[in-house]
């Protein structure tokens, strides 16, 4: 997250809180990894928050180094095979077929990406007030297009509204990110992603209560005949 550490550490907590709910809202197994993403966008802003002390010089090496590695490895390795696999995790077995080729872009990129990450040096440093992190394979344009198709296209083509609707927004803060803040790409758009993930909580918040008054009404109509 850009600005500071005190921001990062705030905005990890707001997110945590807000990921613990979502999870208290999961009635279905196959929900569990979607219900997941803002706990862990939590835990990655968290992250960044010890690098921003290693940066700020308040602690010691090698936490910050290890924590901006860490927040290298989610951002760049793993979101792009978790976003799409937790959209087709969430769709029923019939509908699963639409996201099936972004999850397996997603999982091509994730292990390049992870490839290069554990074999090749990231740099980590400040520019403005965003956090930069360079790795000069997974930094490419066609690398950069990859991890657009996988972890918004899964979204777009679920053909769930909120999930789309999610896609669009995450797509869009990309896009202006891409523009106007390249060199802080990894840090400004992941913090972006936290904010609109929190609209993953008010989705199964709303399916839960849904789920409820189903439940209540086939019982009372049961004891009712």
């Amino acid at each position: 997250m850009c600005f500071s550490a005190s921001a990062s550490f705030t905005g990890s907590a707001v997110i945590a809180g807000v990921g613990i709910a979502t999870l208290f809202q999961v009635r279905h197994r196959s929900g569990w990894l979607l219900a997941a993403i803002p706990m862990f966008f939590a835990l990655h802003q968290m992250l960044e928050g010890l690098v921003w002390l290693g940066i700020d010089g308040r602690l010691e090496s090698p936490w910050p180094q290890l924590a901006g590695q860490l927040y290298a490895f989610y951002a760049q390795g793993l979101l792009p095979v978790i976003m799409p696999l937790a959209v087709w995790c969430f769709l029923p077995p019939g509908e699963r077929r639409r996201v099936l080729p972004f999850v397996l872009t997603g999982l091509a990129l994730s292990l390049y990406n992870l490839w290069f990450l554990a074999t090749l040096p990231t740099g980590i440093g400040q520019c403005g007030h965003s956090i930069t992190y360079h790795n000069p394979r997974t930094r490419e344009m066609l690398v950069a297009l990859f991890y657009i198709i996988a972890t918004c296209g899964a979204l777009l083509a679920s053909r769930r509204r909120w999930l789309v609707i999610m896609g669009i927004a995450n797509l869009a803060g990309l896009s202006v990110v891409a523009l106007f803040r390249m060199w802080a790409f990894t840090s400004v758009w992941c913090f972006y992603a936290a904010l609109i993930s929190v609209m993953v909580y008010w989705q199964f918040r709303g399916m839960h209560t849904r789920e409820s008054v189903e439940e209540y009404g086939r019982r009372h109509h049961i004891h009712g005949g």
